[in-house]
């Protein structure tokens, strides 16, 4: 018989005091809760006192000092969070099998069963036998725990080597007319069954505790922060299951808030020590705990991506960097870290202005190229903050909180991507992404304290066919009042009262010189392809954000493809000259939204291919009136927009 695994029987699963490891964990939290205290003392009441109030060379080195012992406390906090978090799920996960454990060694007992060291069961006789009249005998049966192989004590195999689930050694090869043994059996069978997922359990956590220990000499550097990174993964690894029976992964957004609303404090602190980047990315959370809870995982991010060397992970942590730095420096709109993650090409959102207390709220999706790196960082974030400015000018009464949005992979201007179905020329990115952007404004809805903030989706260039799909989805955008779509090579969408917002409550900014919303449909594209590029190869004209059909690449072939850009005409194609790549022109007469008045923009040939044109809508210095207009917008003030006549 093989024994039950060494180091947990089942007597001491019986006899475990699970309310000492939940004390422990208590233990742990109040270390940890003692530490981020300490923490928010230095960084305050002392380095921040003394930065502010002193300036000279000592005073600099002092300040440098106290940022070291800030971040002994700031990982001194992280770490026994963590530990705090695997105590209480191993004290919550081993609560079941104890209980079944429990429950059936009571039931031996009740029938009069013994129960051995190894778990197996000796029943008394029972029944009769059929020929002589005679009690049929008692007998011995081994538990199976549920595994195929050598670690189920109740499995043996025949005499041609095969598993045999019977009853053990002696086993009689028909049923046994003994009742009490099909009992013992069942008894048998619920202890091994119990001891086993407690075996599991016992040995995924104590991996991971025996994994969460400091290096002697404390120094907190990017390599520490690493480690931390690998520490969380590895808790959440453990408590995959505790994540999954606890976490409304799977709920709607409005059942996430009612969940957290209903947690005690330190359940929820249990959940920012040991998940940041689980709760962090949980639409339905409220914005102030995901800030707090993507802050500190975007600490541990540019741990784990400072010691990698390949350049998606240098990209990725220029562009953290860089919101680091944003949010530390801090400035007059208050910037809230929604969402951060290094999945795919990253994931970004950033919000200026609290969005569950602001009473206008608008959501912005970028497009092609668009990555979470220090352009992205810099550039596109940049563009909410200008619209969070204009909609506190157009109305200084209400408030706003302006997000940009990068929940989703962006299609990017690589070879691979051109040549791949997921490139620009498909919606395969934006038909992966408006799911995910109507989840997260459920989650705007749900979270917000008012209740009933006014509304916009914005979208830019291919982020305006995301957003399109997304309103075109059963019910459309959740919360959304106004749709305005900017540079757009179109929205899946024939016309606006498809977006579900009713069509006077979508707004389209084109610039003249903007071809990206002038891009023929894909039958004229397949003319011009052959037609621009003497060799008949395709690709895509590239700039910042835009997107186009297949013709020649900028460098090489940029004069050609220009010159058959504005050398071809509707009259040359047999279609409909309001299509678009993706669908009607959404600045058309015929889509019927409503177009409001930007600046024509530099041509192509102006700005030697930057394409300019199609990237200074949000922009207060290069667009004053598109700026102004998306402000208007935003703060529900579309009466005051500047018109512009439709293509």
């Amino acid at each position: 018989m093989t024994p039950a695994p060494a180091g947990l029987t089942w007597q001491r699963l019986r006899d475990l005091e699970l309310p000492e490891l939940t004390g422990a964990a208590d233990g742990w939290r109040a270390v940890s809760v003692f530490a981020d205290a300490a923490r928010e003392r230095v960084d305050g009441d002392m380095s921040g006192r003394l930065a502010r109030t002193q300036d000279s060379e000592s005073a600099r080195a002092a300040v440098k000092r106290l940022k070291r012992l800030s971040e002994n406390y700031h990982y001194v906090h992280t770490e026994t969070g963590l530990v705090r978090g695997v105590l209480d799920g191993l004290a919550s996960e081993l609560g079941p099998p104890q209980r079944r454990l429990r429950e059936a060694l009571d039931d031996a007992a009740s029938l009069g069963y013994t129960v051995n060291d190894n778990g197996s069961i000796d029943y008394p006789p029972g029944g009769e036998n059929e020929l002589t009249g005679e009690p049929v005998p008692g007998g011995s049966v081994v538990g199976s725990n549920g595994l195929l192989g050598a670690g189920n004590p109740g499995l043996y195999r025949d005499a041609n080597g095969m598993l045999d689930p019977a009853r053990g050694p002696g086993a009689p090869a028909l049923k046994s007319p003994n009742p009490h043994r099909a009992r013992a059996q069942d008894i048998a069978d619920r202890i091994a069954h119990a001891l086993r997922e407690a075996h599991e359990t016992d040995a995924r956590y104590s991996s991971a505790l025996n994994k969460l220990k400091a290096a002697p000499g404390l120094t907190v550097d990017s390599r520490t922060w690493a480690d931390v990174g690998s520490d969380v993964g590895v808790v959440s690894q453990a408590a995959r299951a505790y994540l999954e029976k606890h976490l409304p992964l799977d709920k709607s957004p409005a059942e996430r808030k009612e969940w957290w609303d209903h947690l005690g404090k330190e359940q929820r602190e249990e959940y920012l020590s040991a998940f940041p980047g689980v709760i962090g990315n949980l639409d339905g959370i409220p914005a102030l705990v995901r800030d707090e809870a993507n802050r500190e995982n975007l600490h541990l991010l540019i741990g784990q991506l400072d010691v990698k060397h390949d350049d998606a992970s240098r990209e990725m942590l220029g562009g953290l960097r860089v919101i680091q730095e944003k949010l530390e420096k801090g400035g007059k709109v208050p910037m809230y870290l929604l969402g951060i993650g290094d999945t795919g090409n990253g994931r970004a959102i950033i919000a200026y202005g609290n969005p569950d207390t602001a009473d206008n709220v608008s959501a912005y999706v970028p497009g092609l190229g668009t990555k979470l790196d220090a352009e992205f960082a810099d550039g596109t974030v940049e563009r909410a903050l200008q619209t969070a400015r204009g909609a506190q000018n157009a109305d200084p009464s209400s408030s706003t909180s302006s997000i940009v949005w990068l929940g989703y992979d962006a299609p990017q201007v690589t070879p691979g991507d051109l040549a791949s179905g997921n490139s620009v020329m498909f919606r395969n990115d934006a038909e992966a992404g408006a799911p995910a952007y109507n989840t997260f404004m459920e989650g705007i809805s749900a979270t917000h304290e008012g209740g009933d903030p006014h509304v916009t989706a914005i979208g830019h260039s291919y982020g305006s066919l995301t957003v399109g799909l997304a309103a075109q989805s059963k019910g459309g955008i959740p919360g959304a009042d106004d749709i305005i779509l900017v540079g757009s090579p179109g929205t899946g969408a024939d016309n606006a009262q498809d977006l579900n917002v009713g069509k006077g409550h979508v707004f389209v900014g084109a610039a003249e010189n903007d071809i990206v919303t002038k891009l023929p449909n894909h039958a004229e594209a397949s003319g011009m392809a052959s037609g621009a590029v003497g060799g008949g190869s395709a690709g895509f004209v590239l700039g910042a954000g835009m997107a186009g059909p297949p013709g020649a690449l900028l460098g090489g072939g940029a004069g050609a493809f220009v010159g058959g850009l504005t050398g071809y005409t509707a009259q040359d194609a047999q279609t409909d000259p309001d299509e678009r790549w993706f669908g009607t022109d959404p600045a058309s007469a015929d889509f019927g939204a409503t177009r409001f008045a930007v600046k024509d923009g530099a041509t192509v040939l102006e700005d030697r291919g930057e394409l300019s044109a199609h990237s200074n809508y949000f922009s207060r210095t290069k667009d004053q009136i598109s700026a102004d207009n998306i402000a208007n917008i935003v703060v529900g003030k579309s009466d005051r927009i500047t018109l512009e006549t439709p293509r």
